[in-house]
């Protein structure tokens, strides 16, 4: 006892590295711990349920009948009416949606102290932003899959193979939106702050995607901000994966979309890890 209080208090109250947390705490358990754990909160609130897939089906269903005798297709999907063209739009609605619902739990737990209890953990950050993105990507996907089966009712094919190869794809794009929502949500202090950085920049980011209009003939500054928006080639692979041959002649090329989807989902996650190791005492502070 005497030789353990000798010890200097930087010693003895040391925080654990981010290999000790590693070591000591594992790794896949606190990420699959934290994953169900956004799992079974969502499924309490089942306001977020409804809300989350009401209002995309509402979008859908309006947009599709306002738009449905002005709509020219793109060259390339010739015969597809806007309610088809607007379908794989709806669908990556979904996705940021359900990633910004599930990325506000974040301001929440840091006001409940469960936030600072998994940080004070033994495990490593990236551990925890692993845990919250993918909790918030299985909640996506839930949720597509959901409205991804009303393609049934319209020309798109959703074979077995589609249909698999449309799970990645949304994966890849729920993943990268969930990221981002981490790292909006980890500098925010308030719910109302999120709500108004959605406003501005997470729905503009979605209508600048192509999900709403084709990019062919948008003026120059317009066509140049759906080019850098990331999301654009998210959409613009789930066009090529559900449309096939029918998909719309202008959208990028389907390895140059997954590409550039692989690598904004690789940013914002190691990302997320970075900033987390910072504190937040304001919203973007």
């Amino acid at each position: 006892m005497e030789q353990a209080s000798a010890l200097p208090a930087s010693t003895a109250f040391a925080s654990p590295t981010a290999a000790d947390r590693v070591a000591s705490g594992g790794f896949f358990l606190p990420v699959m711990t934290l994953t169900r754990r956004e799992i079974v909160r969502f499924f309490r609130q089942r306001n977020r349920v409804v809300g989350a897939l009401l209002q995309p089906l509402i979008f859908w269903v309006l947009f599709g009948a306002a738009f449905r005798e002005s709509f020219k297709p793109p060259a390339g999907s010739e015969g597809m009416s806007y309610q088809e063209y607007f379908f794989p739009g709806t669908v990556v609605m979904i996705l940021l949606f359900t990633a910004i619902f599930a990325t506000i739990s974040i301001i929440e737990d840091r006001k409940e102290g469960f936030l600072q209890s998994v940080l004070v953990a033994p495990i490593s950050h990236l551990t925890m932003v692993l845990g919250k993105i993918l909790g918030g990507t299985a909640l996506a996907m839930i949720q597509g899959v959901l409205f991804l089966l009303l393609a049934f009712t319209m020309k798109i094919p959703l074979d077995a193979v589609t249909f698999i190869e449309a799970l990645g794809v949304m994966f890849v794009i729920a993943f990268s939106l969930t990221g981002l929502g981490f790292l909006i949500a980890w500098r925010m202090e308030s719910t109302q702050g999120f709500h108004a950085i959605m406003s501005v920049f997470l729905l503009p980011m979605w209508l600048l995607s192509g999900a709403l209009f084709p990019a062919a003939g948008v003026p120059f500054w317009l066509g140049l901000m759906i080019t850098l928006n990331p999301l654009t080639y998210g959409l613009s692979a789930f066009r090529h994966v559900l449309y096939g041959v029918r998909a719309p002649a202008d959208l990028p090329s389907m390895p140059l979309s997954l590409a550039v989807m692989f690598a904004f989902g690789i940013v914002t996650t190691l990302a997320a890890a970075r900033i987390a190791r910072g504190r937040t005492t304001g919203d973007l502070q």
